[in-house]
């Protein structure tokens, strides 16, 4: 194969692929924003469950009112930091995907 039979092989299937507008760009950043988003609300509801059997009253902090109105912010900022490290638990990517997908239809 000639190095100009590969050059049009490569532009024939560059032309029959769908061209991603600026648009659809856009979508994509969104639907993975979202995605981010949903998977740190969900972990955020998991962790603010699984803290709930502990005992919060000898605890670091010494329990009272105060860390039961912070526990959940903090719970908060522990799922961001599960959901940004690496691919987080998988969920946004699959919540990506599944918006992508319905755009398309």
């Amino acid at each position: 194969m000639t190095m100009t039979a590969s050059i049009l092989d490569n532009a024939r299937m560059a032309a029959s692929q769908p061209a991603q507008t600026p648009q659809h760009a856009a979508n994509v950043a969104r639907a993975k924003a979202v995605g981010k988003q949903f998977e740190s609300m969900f972990m955020s509801q998991m962790l603010n469950h699984m803290f709930t059997g502990i005992d919060q009253e000898n605890g670091l902090f010494g329990g009272g009112h105060a860390e039961s109105m912070f526990r959940p912010m903090l719970n908060d900022e522990y799922a961001k930091m599960i959901t940004n490290r690496g691919n987080g638990i998988g969920l946004a990517d699959q919540v990506t995907r599944a918006m992508l997908a319905h755009q398309e239809v």
